[in-house]
């Protein structure tokens, strides 16, 4: 072996090492990108409007192929023009989804679908009606609702049974507020009627897009069903020392599921 042979053995298989290293990246990259697209996605919670389901503060994961596919569960934000759902299911009532909100497609939200195409929805004294079919109240005491500021104040904590049987819980944090009458609105093809489970704190389909609130949203925009939380911690504690900020964990609420 000639002295170049000495030398260039060795780069050949520092070459080869480094190549291999980084096909080896490529795919743990693509996997767990096709992984985070096809199967489910986790997300953040910043706001108190699907309290007591879902708190400031909740990491949640949303599962993509229940509803199928489009171009919101992408798993990056790109603005591409829709083209319909592969494999598309429509959402039952009382499914908690993670959606595109249709005013800026860049935030994610998260509420609770109460109405499907075709169904007629409407808000009376605080109570929800579809297709002229009250959904059932019962009292279940006193909650503690928080706001964005980590403060809190005292609410009404319902169960909610939707017509189809679903329960779950709900706040009101005072009657009459701006929210509980509606007109009766029909939900058109294609889109769905949301609710956040804080009645009174919610920016949800019973506020226009131009103020701000949902709207009637599009089906194509959803990413996923928010099925779990797999991890909490509670954002009052910034004001905390920093020593303290461990207790801020809500153990209790890790790996639970979203009801």
């Amino acid at each position: 072996m000639s002295v170049e042979d000495k030398v260039t053995a060795p780069a050949k298989r520092k070459s080869s090492g480094w190549g291999g290293q980084i096909v080896q990246l490529a795919g743990i990259v693509a996997a767990v990108f096709i992984a985070k697209g096809a199967l489910a996605e986790p997300f953040y919670v910043p706001s108190g409007s699907m309290e007591p389901t879902l708190l400031i503060g909740d990491a949640l994961l949303a599962s993509k192929f229940p509803y199928g596919y489009g171009t919101s569960s992408l798993p990056i934000q790109i603005n591409l023009p829709e083209s319909g759902r592969v494999f598309a299911e429509t959402p039952k009532e009382g499914d908690v989804v993670v959606f595109r909100w249709p005013g800026d497609r860049s935030q994610a939200w998260v509420k609770r679908v109460v109405g499907l195409p075709g169904d007629r929805i409407q808000m009376r004294q605080g109570q929800l009606f579809v297709n002229d079919r009250p959904a059932e109240l019962k009292p279940d005491g006193i909650g503690q609702a928080e706001d964005d500021n980590g403060g809190r104040e005292p609410a009404y904590r319902y169960i909610e049974t939707l017509p189809n049987g679903v329960s779950h819980l709900i706040f009101k944090m005072r009657d009459n507020g701006p929210l509980d009458n509606t007109p009766e609105v029909t939900v058109p093809p294609g889109h769905l009627f949301v609710l956040g489970d804080n009645r009174d704190n919610s920016a949800d389909s019973r506020v226009p897009l131009r103020s701000g609130g949902v709207g009637m949203l599009p089906i194509d925009n959803l990413i996923g069903r928010a099925d779990a939380v797999v991890g909490s911690w509670d954002l009052g504690m910034r004001s905390q020392p920093v020593y303290t900020w461990l207790s801020g964990f809500r153990l209790a609420r890790f790996f639970t599921a979203v009801h």
